[in-house]
């Protein structure tokens, strides 16, 4: 029988994982190529044999998605998987368009394909687009799990930018282990809070075999989604995050409309700092699209370690980066610390960037005068490094996730912004998950 010729088009995620679960050992396919996109240098590697299986001996090549048209002609694609996330339902349908003018054809794949089983429940924590709050939600979501005396082992959606072969399943208890496994800004973001509440973190590039060890120490599964991309374990219990500083975006971006749909809770979230008719918006494209969820109002309020300190300073404000990037928000956290502090001047770090933040800039013009925080690479974090100290002002508002003084020397004083999840009236998630869990 002739095999289907197939290209996974991704960025070192959910393109993996389809081929993984899906693709991997089925004899109707053999998937020859796939492409990067949204993260930088991770294109022009081999996708490698000791996870692609015995079928592919010399791995799988990956390609610049520049280069996809002239790739289906080249290698005979019958196929294209798209395999990404936090991306415009018209971003998709041009690409489709692009696959199907090549002549081949596009497929997205569901969660019957690609929905992983637990012997233990899960609970998953998605979002309609990055930056809505998963963060602040997993681990208001956990600390309730706890107090009812469940054991809770997050795993965390995949950011493999280093060797694919040895970061097949991770396991992250201490900050050691961010060492050992020499993790980025963007990973140390996702899993430093949860160490610091005395979690264990799964993550990597075989979330079979990732499953398989989480459930061995595990009560309750926490999947900690990225972007807004579903969950790849199937959830006992499914709350999606939504933001209504882009209120619309909930049933317009891929595939977070389908987590939506999907969701047993949705979180409206920011509706402290929300206008009220984008709230509005939210609340009733929620229940067009899905009447029977659970709605939860919440607040996401900031905390700094000495407010006095911003009052009349001239500030860099650096902010978290996929937020910023392909998530378009154009601004976070630390901007609303630095107004509501009494900052007196928020200066702009672009004439100031040095290396791949120059990159950074120059593909996302809608970021501001403010600072992504980008570190996929020991490169790019000496580079985010220089262009901090390199921007004159008198203080640096740090609102990423993570302490960024652990990776980053700076050598302006610095205040951090921190921000946790608050539930606003009822129901709340302790109601939701008592009835699940209790």
């Amino acid at each position: 029988m002739k095999k289907d010729r197939v290209l996974i088009m991704g960025a070192a995620g959910r393109d993996f994982h389809n081929f993984n679960v899906y693709f991997r050992g089925n004899e109707a396919y053999e998937v020859v190529a796939f492409t990067a996109t949204q993260i930088p240098n991770i294109e022009g590697r081999i996708y490698p044999p000791e996870l692609a299986g015995s079928g592919y001996p010399d791995g799988i090549p990956i390609y610049p998605e520049s280069r996809l048209t002239e790739l289906i002609k080249e290698l005979n694609i019958d196929q294209v998987v798209f395999g990404y996330s936090d991306v415009s339902h018209e971003y998709v349908m041009h690409r489709a368009s692009m696959v199907l003018a090549a002549g081949a054809d596009f497929r997205l794949m569901g969660g019957k394909e690609t929905m992983l089983k637990s012997k233990v429940p899960v609970v998953s924590v998605c979002a309609v687009r990055t930056g809505c709050g998963k963060s602040q939600t997993g681990r208001r979501v956990s600390d309730i799990l706890r107090e009812m005396g469940k054991k809770v082992v997050v795993v965390r959606h995949p950011m493999p930018y280093g060797d694919l072969a040895k970061q097949a399943c991770q396991r992250f208890a201490t900050y050691d282990d961010l060492d050992k496994y020499r993790c980025t800004i963007e990973e140390r973001e996702e899993y430093e809070p949860h160490l610091d509440r005395g979690m264990v973190v799964y993550a990597g590039v075989d979330y079979e075999q990732i499953l398989r060890q989480a459930e061995q120490e595990a009560d309750v599964v926490l999947w900690d989604g990225g972007n807004n991309d579903l969950p790849f374990y199937k959830p006992d219990l499914h709350i999606v995050v939504t933001d209504p500083h882009r209120a619309g975006h909930e049933v317009s971006y891929h595939p977070g409309e389908a987590n939506l749909r999907l969701a047993d809770v949705v979180i409206i979230n920011k509706v402290d700092t929300g206008d009220l008719a984008a709230i509005t918006t939210v609340h009733n494209n929620v229940h067009r699209v899905n009447p029977q969820a659970t709605i939860i109002e919440a607040a996401s309020p900031i905390f700094v370690e000495d407010p006095e300190a911003i009052r009349g300073k001239s500030v860099l404000v650096v902010e978290d980066g996929p937020t910023l990037t392909h998530g378009e928000m154009a601004y976070g956290a630390g901007i609303v610390a630095a107004k509501r502090f009494g900052a007196a001047h928020i200066v702009d770090p672009r004439p100031y960037a040095v290396g791949s933040i120059v990159e950074t800039f120059e593909k996302y013009p809608q970021t501001g005068p403010l600072l992504p925080a980008m570190g996929y690479g020991q490169k790019q974090i000496e580079e985010l490094g220089e262009t901090i100290n390199n921007t004159p002002c008198d203080l640096v508002i740090v609102a990423t996730p993570i302490d960024l003084r652990r990776v980053v020397e700076i050598r302006y004083p610095t205040q951090r912004v921190r921000y946790e999840l608050q539930e606003i009236g009822r129901p709340n998630l302790k109601d939701v998950l008592g009835a699940k869990f209790g």
